[in-house]
């Protein structure tokens, strides 16, 4: 008579495939989504990307909308912990301005734009999915906000400049500049702009300065 075995490690087995196949369609989604667009991530044309039957994406994510979701979640989670990391590193505003202005190249190479704008395209003609796509920006402002506090933490402007207006303002323009140059394929007119975002801090760090050093005298 066969064993059994332990009942435990089937189920992990069966877990760690679960959660492969979730990765796998995931990855497919994101992939579609930058190759063919929302109207064309059908569940077919992912499932066949991602190798699997596209029975598995209604039972791993209940629809194709979902799954969209899922994959515009994963590529937001990706570049917070890549903007994270960046920011730890980040001593004054202008290096704020040159990594935002490196990251936005990144977004646009990688094509990460192209699923968000896909996403927003897509929520014109699906029920409920412009809420769930701007829910999904929410923690990029509190990621600005974060950004900013800490940055101007130090400077007389921190407590002149609310914050949390301050990032919903930048994160609708970054997010403005990157599907104008998405769209028209055309990037030189938002690196302007960084680039005069740069010297605009320089001025804040050196008005910041001159301030400190009369209140020191």
């Amino acid at each position: 008579m066969a064993k059994s075995g332990n009942p435990s490690q089937v189920i992990e087995r069966g877990a760690a495939r679960s959660a492969e196949t979730r990765r796998l369609l995931v990855e497919a989604a994101i992939e579609t989504l930058k190759d063919v667009g929302y109207v064309g991530a059908s569940a077919r044309t992912i499932a066949e990307r991602a190798g699997t039957n596209q029975g598995l994406i209604f039972y791993h994510f209940g629809s194709v909308a979902n799954l969209l979701l899922a994959a515009l979640d994963a590529v937001s989670a990706a570049r917070l912990e890549q903007y994270a990391a960046a920011l730890e590193r980040i001593e004054s505003p202008e290096m704020l301005v040159d990594v935002a202005s490196a990251i936005f190249s990144e977004d646009l190479d990688a094509g990460y734009v192209t699923v968000l704008v896909e996403m927003i395209a897509g929520a014109s003609s699906t029920p409920g999915l412009g809420a769930e796509v701007a829910a999904r920006i929410g923690p990029w402002t509190e990621f600005a906000q974060s950004a900013i506090e800490s940055t101007l933490a130090d400077s007389p402007f921190g407590a002149l400049l609310p914050a949390g207006d301050v990032a919903y303002g930048i994160v609708a323009l970054y997010l403005g500049l990157e599907m104008l140059s998405h769209l028209n394929g055309d990037r030189s007119p938002s690196l302007a702009l960084f680039a005069h975002a740069k010297q605009l801090a320089a001025l804040l760090a050196a008005l910041s300065g001159t301030t400190e050093t009369k209140e020191t005298t």
